[in-house]
């Protein structure tokens, strides 16, 4: 299990994914089923990894 700055860091990298979808998407709203994919969409990512 990793320690508490570690947990920090993953968090951060995961808002950063995000993020960085959510920018070079070029929309600029977003239903609430696109926001789900998104995260969806960093989930498989980090599946893969």
């Amino acid at each position: 299990m990793g320690t508490e700055k570690e947990r920090k860091d993953t968090q951060k990298a995961v808002l950063y994914d995000l993020r960085r979808l959510l920018k070079n998407s070029g929309k600029d709203t977003y239903t609430v089923e696109e926001l789900c994919d998104l995260l969806d969409t960093i989930a498989d990512a980090k599946d893969q990894e």
